[in-house]
């Protein structure tokens, strides 16, 4: 069984997703869909009759990105003191078949994806969750994992309008920590994404909470029970 690393990440300044329950094991792969942009394409003109005339590309238009008329949720803020924590378990199957054990807010429902890669416990409301997943290969450490996930963050369509607020790598745990909002409807939405890091350094979690910008805090909170409580038993599929 791969241990937990004991201590918090360090958020600077003051985390898309699901939906934002795309991720890939821990492994960086971007929670929104991604789509192509247009390039400028050349094209040659004719030569004139007497004397060669230089070529005038013609460039294709740039599609216009029209920003989203954000709609502001004024539910009340998540208040961490009012949350009370159970711990609660499930089965993460990728690579691997992991059993994970990790306290989270006690009313807060269990769903799975099919086939079952994380565990998503979702708040009465549905306006926030936390997102836990293993069964992927341990490989790699957490800072490489998040630096992907920011490239992936950078071919969100724009209309999304992510803003990465801070990236922090702790020096005692190395767990990394990504925060950023976006705008998946017309609602700004607030995430956090952590990589946890194993005895060995290694990424063995990936967690993300996600809700309204004004429950950062506790988000923050349920995300930093679920990093000091977690664990995770792997065995063979």
């Amino acid at each position: 069984m791969a241990g937990r690393r004991d201590g918090r990440a360090l958020l600077g300044s003051g985390l898309l997703a699901v939906t934002l329950l795309g991720g890939a094991g821990g492994y960086g792969a971007g929670l929104l869909t991604t789509t192509g942009t247009a390039t400028a394409q050349g094209q040659a003109g004719p030569l004139a009759a007497v004397s060669p005339q230089p070529s005038t590309p013609t460039a294709s238009p740039t599609p216009t990105v029209i920003p989203k008329k954000i709609v502001p949720d004024n539910s009340p803020a998540l208040q961490a003191d009012d949350l009370y924590y159970k711990t609660r378990s499930f089965t993460a199957t990728s690579v691997v078949r992991s059993s994970v054990s990790v306290r989270v807010p006690g009313n807060w429902t269990l769903t799975q994806p099919d086939p079952p890669t994380l565990g998503r416990f979702t708040d009465p409301t549905s306006k926030r969750w936390i997102r836990i997943e293993a069964g992927f290969t341990i490989r790699r450490p957490p800072a490489e994992s998040m630096a992907a996930r920011v490239k992936d963050l950078g071919s969100v369509p724009k209309n999304q309008q992510v803003t990465i607020l801070s990236s922090e790598i702790d020096p005692k745990t190395q767990n990394a920590t990504l925060v950023y909002t976006y705008v998946p409807e017309q609602t700004v939405r607030h995430v956090i994404v952590r990589w946890v890091a194993n005895e060995d350094g290694l990424c063995h979690f990936e967690m993300a909470t996600t809700g309204l910008p004004q429950d950062k805090s506790a988000l923050l909170a349920v995300l930093d029970r679920a990093t000091d409580s977690s664990t995770r038993s792997d065995s063979p599929l």
